[in-house]
């Protein structure tokens, strides 16, 4: 699978696991556990990059392949996936910033 390919699939599951969590901002009234559902996102975040790249035998750790082969530029995987979804998630945990702060 190629980084765009990730990207998409990843983009995918997020969207999916921010309803759940609108989804289950209707069972709590506390606005400070509400606010933690931002950190729960953050960590399903995490959890799908390791889970996407288990499931496609991408090891995080290994250094991305790049044309440019400046030794002092080699990035890993890791890297490289943060990079070109970072602003998906950005996205995404504000959308669900929005949600939860209109549900207060």
């Amino acid at each position: 699978m190629d980084i765009e390919g990730f990207r998409a699939e990843l983009e995918t599951r997020l969207i999916i696991e921010k309803q759940y969590i609108i989804q289950e901002l209707s069972t709590i009234n506390d606005d400070q556990e509400k606010l933690e559902l931002l950190g729960k996102f953050n960590e399903k975040y995490k959890e799908l990059i390791k889970r996407i790249a288990n499931e496609e035998g991408i090891d995080l750790n290994a250094v991305y392949p790049t044309e440019n082969l400046s030794s002092s530029e080699n990035l890993t995987y890791e890297q490289i996936i943060l990079g070109k979804t970072m602003s998906i998630y950005d996205q995404l945990a504000d959308e669900l910033y929005e949600e939860i702060t209109s549900t207060n």
